[in-house]
């Protein structure tokens, strides 16, 4: 079935999975509140509702993935984020993360986790970094739209996405 799709509508399908998948829960969900009765009604609305939801955070998924194969493999296992690139690479975990840049002058853009002591260049289109979307959403304050536009937007400058909030220490 796949070698019937060219591979660039494949890739778009695959890269709005989520919210295809959200539609057809909506139509199930208004199907079912539509021609049934009694709980299967009240069943069909709860699912147009978790289909709308699941179409809204597929959308800022959707836009939030770039399309190309970057260089390097992202990996993410407990709150550890491990980029191994072909010239540069290293691990850093996101409670150390003091500061997200986005560097859109570098080609492809880069994400920037600065800890303080050290600083790990994430290409935005590196194998895995999709899953960097949720990993960032732990962080505190961080507002997911604004990661976004930045994202997406025409800038070519290093903007500062989030930065961790100050710890008041009493002495």
């Amino acid at each position: 079935m796949s070698e019937l799709l060219r591979p660039e509508a494949r890739a778009a399908l695959w890269r709005a999975r989520e919210v295809i998948a959200g539609i057809g829960v909506i139509g199930l969900g208004l199907w079912w509140g539509l021609t049934s009765f009694g709980i299967l009604q009240w069943l069909g609305w709860g699912l147009a509702v978790l289909g709308a939801a699941l179409v809204l955070g597929g959308v800022q998924r959707w836009r939030f993935r770039q399309e190309g194969q970057g260089p390097g493999i992202l990996k993410i296992d407990e709150g550890r984020v491990a980029y191994m690139g072909p010239l540069t690479g290293g691990t850093v975990d996101l409670d150390a993360v003091r500061r997200l840049r986005l560097d859109r002058r570098a080609r492809p853009a880069h994400w920037l986790l600065e800890t303080g002591q050290e600083v790990l260049a994430i290409p935005v289109t590196a194998e895995g970094a999709e899953a960097l979307f949720d990993a960032f959403a732990a962080l505190p304050g961080l507002r997911r739209g604004r990661m976004i536009e930045l994202l997406n937007g025409g800038v070519r400058d290093v903007v500062t996405v989030w930065t961790r909030p100050a710890r008041l220490t009493v002495v």
